[in-house]
C-alpha cells in the first residue's frame, strides 16, 4: 500500500470543531498520530510547545520558509500557521497514519505533494451554531470573531474541493464518520 494513504488532512472553518473531533479520534484510535503544525499566535490557555503547536515568532517562521522546511503555510487573520515537511515525512516513512489539521489553502497544496492523501471538510450544523462556538470559547474580542465568521464565509465554498465533507454535529459521531472513512480509503 502507498505510504499515502496514511495522510488525512482535515479542515474547516475556525469554530467547527476540528481539534476536538481529531482529538476524539485519536482517543478512540491511539495508531493514529496528528502533525504538529507551527504558528506564530500566542499559546492559549493549556496549550504546549511541542505538543499542541510549536509557537514561533514571525522571524522564526519567516526562516523555516526560506529554508524550504515547511510543506505549506498561510498567514491566517494576521498569524501564520504551517506544516514543518519533517513531522509529516517522519511519520510517514514508518507507516504511520498521519492527521493533519490545516486551512483550505493549505491543504490543497498537501493534495498537490501527495496525491493520495485523503482531504475532509468538517462543516459546521449553521452559522448561528458556528458564531455560538466561536464567542463560547472566551478566548477573542467580537472583532477577532467576526473576522473569523467572515473567513468561514469564505472557506465554506471550498468543501466541494475535498474528498468528503462531515457535519459535526456530535463530536463522537463525527469523529466515528472520519474513521470510517479512512479506514475505507486504506483499503481502496
Amino acid at each position: 500500500m502507498n505510504k499515502q494513504r496514511y495522510l488525512l488532512v482535515v479542515s474547516g472553518p475556525s469554530g467547527a470543531g476540528k481539534d476536538t473531533v481529531v482529538s476524539r479520534m485519536m482517543q478512540k484510535h491511539p495508531e493514529i498520530e496528528i502533525s504538529v503544525s507551527a504558528t506564530t499566535r500566542a499559546p492559549r490557555a493549556g496549550e504546549t510547545d511541542g505538543e499542541n503547536y510549536y509557537f514561533l515568532t514571525n522571524e522564526q517562521f519567516e526562516e523555516k520558509i526560506d529554508r524550504g522546511e515547511m510543506l505549506e503555510y498561510v498567514n491566517y487573520c494576521g498569524k501564520y500557521y504551517g506544516t514543518p515537511k519533517s513531522e509529516v515525512d517522519a511519520r510517514l516513512d514508518r507507516g504511520t497514519t498521519v492527521v493533519l489539521v490545516i486551512e483550505v489553502v493549505g491543504a490543497a497544496n498537501i493534495k498537490k505533494l501527495y496525491p493520495e492523501s485523503t482531504l475532509i471538510f468538517i462543516m459546521p450544523p449553521s452559522m448561528d451554531e458556528l458564531r455560538a462556538r466561536l464567542r463560547g470559547r472566551g478566548t477573542e474580542s467580537e472583532e477577532a470573531i467576526a473576522g473569523r465568521l467572515k473567513r468561514a464565509e469564505e472557506e465554506l465554498p471550498y468543501a466541494r474541493e475535498y474528498d468528503f465533507s462531515v457535519e459535526n454535529r456530535d463530536v463522537d459521531a463525527c469523529a466515528d464518520e472520519i474513521y470510517r472513512i479512512l479506514k475505507q480509503r486504506q483499503q481502496d
